[in-house]
């Protein structure tokens, strides 16, 4: 089972000099993975936390990548009803070529009413938007190159309609979870219906929150996850300064051999 982390691409930990000094040390400590998130335009009574301030996950993610030669990078999750298909592939073809294949693409369908009326999206429709999205096909010859190797798609949200999603169009399921418990029925429902598809397994990769002040509590959440046959968890962490997020790093860092 492998071991990542999320980084703030918002408010002040989302400067370059931070967010730089956080996915090296994330790297340098062997994690498996950095995960981002996806926000465009928040609106004023919703900035809590961030000011309103988050950098664009396609333009951040291509940016980690050339800091870095080993970590995945994760978007958790790119929302795809707010994006042109096209130039989400090339984008997303762009960054998995340059970084040697080391995007991991995290997607979802949104719920902020607010920036879906800002970016002028019909709420209601984003569901069939994302799977036209990832059923991308305009019957148009054209050469799009480069053409890498497909990076892993993990379909984020909740059963019943994100299983779906999960198994008849994407690679994986990246859930959120508080605790193992909550996860062992629509795993089972996911494997089911991969199965019933006549797909691959699929991966789970769940964004969840670790106990890391109590490592006897963290290693036995990761072992119930393993159990449930999770391949990655994603821990969250708090932070204020980079230092911080490096403390997080090494207490996150110490599982890695266990969770191979």
């Amino acid at each position: 089972m492998k071991i990542g982390i999320a980084m703030r691409n918002m408010g002040t930990q989302s400067s370059g000099e931070m967010m730089a000094q956080c996915v090296l040390a994330a790297e340098s400590a062997g994690l498996d993975s950095i995960w981002i998130t996806d926000h465009i335009a928040i609106p004023p009574d919703d900035a809590e936390g961030s000011g309103g301030r988050y950098t664009e996950t396609l333009t951040t993610l291509a940016w980690l990548g050339g800091l870095t030669t080993r970590i995945a990078i994760g978007s958790g999750v790119l929302i795809l009803p707010y994006r042109e298909k096209l130039m989400t592939a090339k984008q997303v073809a762009t960054i998995q070529d340059l970084t040697g294949g080391r995007l991991l693409l995290g997607v979802g369908i949104g719920w902020m009413d607010a920036e879906f009326r800002a970016v002028g999206v019909n709420r209601h429709r984003r569901g069939l938007i994302s799977d036209a999205t990832l059923e991308f096909r305009n019957g148009q010859e054209f050469l799009f190159k480069p053409r890498p190797v497909k990076p892993p798609v993990l379909v984020g949200g909740r059963a019943p309609h994100a299983l779906e999603r999960a198994a008849r169009l994407a690679d994986g399921w990246l859930p959120m979870a508080r605790d193992a418990a909550s996860l062992a029925e629509p795993i089972a429902q996911y494997r089911q219906m991969t199965s019933a598809l006549n797909r691959p397994r699929g991966q789970v990769v769940v964004l969840t929150r670790l106990s890391l002040e109590d490592s006897d509590e963290a290693r036995s959440q990761l072992a119930q996850y393993r159990q449930l046959g999770v391949d990655a968890v994603v821990s969250s962490v708090s932070y204020d300064s980079s230092a911080e997020f490096a403390d997080a790093v090494g207490a996150l860092s110490q599982f890695i051999d266990s969770s191979a």
